[in-house]
């Protein structure tokens, strides 16, 4: 059964995109089979996946509005090795549309559960708002992962974000938890950075990853080239950390699954 993580950010520009795309190659990488979702009406997930977010192809809207199987909007070729449900410009319209159906808040979760048993690993790249989208993808996870800036702003964002998990785990998903906390576009000669950094430490314990992420060239590239870093460029620092903190996650979630004698 796979593990559904949305990953989250009320604040833009934190690198969640970024992530979605690389956690997932590296995941793939890992010969783990992961399937991605790009909720976000700019596509951008799509795009950096190698898949033309303006040609025809099946996206979310079909799914949550249309009432497609899911079977039938899942991409299977991307640059990445992983499955995907692509996004585009028409997504913004599943937004005003979603709150007139019914079952609006779990229109997704109903709809991974037909599939997940097929997957380890779905990511959902969620938009940097709390609008239907964002409630649907928290609706259907097991947990939230946090891409974060370690800068003051973002601490903000951080506090915001964990009050609107705690009201969405009483009203549509008593599950739900954090996942972790990434710290991205790091640099550690910024003192900032570094104090942030032993902030979120300090208040999240062991949420917090062990990887962080740095400011890298390569992984801002990338996607112009439809591609995940891994595949752009393998040597990159950037690369390199995206695939250390897919083992991360590896280790804890063998250390979390329960033995079956």
């Amino acid at each position: 059964m796979a593990k559904v993580i949305a990953l989250a950010n009320q604040k833009g520009g934190v690198g969640k995109t970024t992530t979605a795309v690389n956690l997932a190659a590296s995941m793939a990488a890992t010969k783990r089979k992961v399937l991605l979702i790009d909720l976000d009406p700019q596509g951008n997930a799509t795009m950096g996946s190698g898949v033309d977010k303006y040609g025809d192809v099946p996206t979310i809207y079909d799914l949550l509005i249309e009432n497609k199987p899911i079977e039938e909007v899942i991409i299977k070729e991307t640059s990445g090795e992983y499955h995907m449900i692509a996004a585009n410009g028409d997504v913004t319209a599943a937004e005003v549309k979603l709150m007139e159906l019914f079952a609006r808040e779990v229109r997704l979760r109903n709809a991974l559960e037909k599939i997940q048993d097929q997957y380890e690993f779905i990511f959902i790249d969620c938009p940097p708002s709390l609008n239907m989208l964002t409630v649907n993808a928290m609706a259907a996870a097991d947990s939230i992962l946090v891409p974060m800036q370690c800068e003051y702003y973002a601490l903000e964002g951080l506090t915001a974000l964990m009050d609107t998990i705690t009201q969405l785990a009483k009203l549509v998903n008593p599950k739900l938890q954090i996942e972790g906390i990434l710290r991205t576009m790091y640099d550690p000669r910024n003192r900032l950075a570094n104090d942030v950094s032993e902030q979120l430490k300090q208040h999240f314990g062991d949420k917090v990853y062990r990887t962080v992420i740095p400011r890298n060239v390569r992984l801002a590239e990338a996607p112009s080239f439809g591609a995940p870093a891994m595949y752009y460029d393998r040597a990159s620092s950037g690369a390199k950390a995206y695939l250390a903190l897919a083992g991360e996650m590896l280790r804890r979630k063998e250390k979390t699954t329960p033995v079956v004698a």
